[in-house]
């Protein structure tokens, strides 16, 4: 028998290809059979089938007309919510326009009501007109009984609870392919662009993804920096407002800070609801103008509302040359002698740190800290001191938490006012799921909101006006 120069037979060469061919038709047959769902867990059996009505008024069935095999986004919403709905709704009509025709074509938008009592189809029918929805989104409602069944199946369920989650319900969307079986809650506020890609591309085992063109790198690239101010107006105003380019969903903000008082648009960018429940006459007015569609209240604090305020007079050519006009968010530079706040920042980031770490380990000690030191500065930290009071009444880690938002904002908020420095490596970062700011020592996100549970989420961020 023929050898060749390795001493193998030629027959075993032929054989050992054969096999090898052999072997690659199973691949290639695998990989050119679509990948069904084990449906045993989440198809028919799982999902309920219950009768809902759409804002059309027509009746559907919620497993066999709306999911099945279908690519699917569906929230939760109730049309009177003053709180994160609207901002849902609205961040869900931008994904639906990055997504286009595909929506009502090969994937499809569900919100369901959970004040069904309310929200008749006719109501949901002028809700969806309110924020200009396009085919391929139903909303929904039915009995209240079914709704909770739907609810908790998707994992969307809250337990009524006023005083701690006014709301009545979070933020989330359950997006996922009941043909492949592929599902994953998110934010229903995250980035519209990561949403519809994570829609459209993932839910799509990446089969109408666009290849990425080539990006060069170059060593002289400018460094990235991010603007405080730009990040939260695109993060809570975006989806609803622009700026120099018509009314959205609510009016075009260009010149509104000339247009209206700083102290004005503090109050109505953090608490819109008391703003409106006081009968504010311009409050009032633009929500019979904007069809009653609400400035929702997301929680935001006076220090996030200077932040956008002052992005937003920057668009209108005024940057600096209005500065913070006295508002209690943001205070122009203080006059006096030159402030050295590092005793009271080192004892404000044992406290970050502690929390980072699920604790409460030394808190209360570097709290009475930073009030010795906020006394000795005088009248110009009276916002400090304020703040560090609640950790009097401390008692666990959620308290120490609660006060701790507080006493960050008037930290940072003092160190711009006096024009201090933070101290090497401090840096600013924000969590944009408990939407608060914090100090700490270098780049690696340290949360103390959220600790070891989610001890990533955030960002750093850039503020010029106070980093050395």
């Amino acid at each position: 028998m023929p050898m060749n120069t390795l001493g193998i037979s030629g027959s075993t060469v032929r054989a050992a290809a054969a096999s090898i061919a052999a072997a690659w038709l199973v691949i290639a047959a695998l990989y050119s059979t679509p990948v069904a769902a084990d449906n045993a867990r989440w198809g028919a059996d799982y999902f309920p089938n219950v009768t809902l009505t759409t804002h059309e008024g027509q009746t559907v069935h919620f497993y066999d007309d709306l999911i099945k095999g279908k690519i699917v986004a569906l929230d939760l919403i109730y049309t009177t919510c003053k709180y994160a709905c609207p901002l849902e709704t609205a961040r869900l009509a931008q994904v639906q326009r990055v997504l286009g025709d595909r929506v009502g074509r090969d994937i499809f938008f569900y919100s369901i009501t959970i004040d069904p009592d309310h929200d008749t189809p006719q109501v949901l029918k002028e809700y969806a007109e309110k924020y200009r929805v396009g085919p391929g989104w139903l909303f929904l409602t039915g009995s209240a009984k079914d709704i909770d069944l739907i609810s908790k199946k998707l994992g969307l369920y809250s337990e009524p609870d006023r005083a701690a989650n006014p709301d009545g319900h979070t933020p989330f969307v359950l997006i996922g392919n009941e043909a492949t079986g592929q599902w994953m809650r998110n934010s229903a506020l995250d980035n519209p662009r990561f949403l519809a890609t994570t829609i459209g591309e993932w839910l799509d085992s990446w089969k109408t993804a666009k290849k990425p063109a080539p990006v060069a790198l170059h060593a002289d690239d400018a460094v990235l920096k991010l603007d405080p101010g730009e990040y939260a107006y695109a993060s809570h105003c975006a989806a609803c407002h622009t700026v120099g380019r018509g009314d959205g969903i609510g009016p075009d903000l260009r010149g509104v800070t000339a247009l209206r008082e700083r102290e004005w648009l503090t109050r109505f960018i953090s608490t819109p609801d008391r703003v409106l429940a006081e009968g504010d006459p311009i409050a009032q007015a633009l929500l019979a103008k904007y069809k009653g569609v609400r400035m929702p209240n997301l929680s935001l604090s006076r220090m996030d509302a200077s932040l956008i305020i002052d992005y937003l007079a920057k668009q209108d050519g005024e940057g600096a040359a209005k500065p913070a006009a006295a508002s209690a968010s943001a205070p122009a530079n203080m006059p006096g002698p030159p402030v050295d706040l590092k005793v009271m920042i080192d004892a404000y980031l044992r406290i970050q740190q502690a929390l980072n770490a699920d604790s409460t380990d030394d808190v209360m000690n570097n709290a009475r800290i930073i009030a010795t030191e906020s006394a000795k500065i005088g009248s110009r930290a009276s916002a400090v001191r304020s703040a560090i009071n609640p950790f009097a009444q401390v008692k666990d880690v959620a308290g120490a938490r609660e006060a701790f938002g507080k006493l960050s904002d008037a930290i940072i908020e003092h160190a711009r006012a006096v024009d201090a420095a933070l101290g090497d490596d401090i840096n600013i970062a924000y969590c944009p799921m408990a939407k608060k700011y914090w100090l700490q020592k270098g780049t690696t996100i340290r949360n103390p909101y959220y600790g070891k549970q989610m001890s990533d989420c955030g960002r750093i961020v850039a503020d010029a006006a106070i980093q050395n």
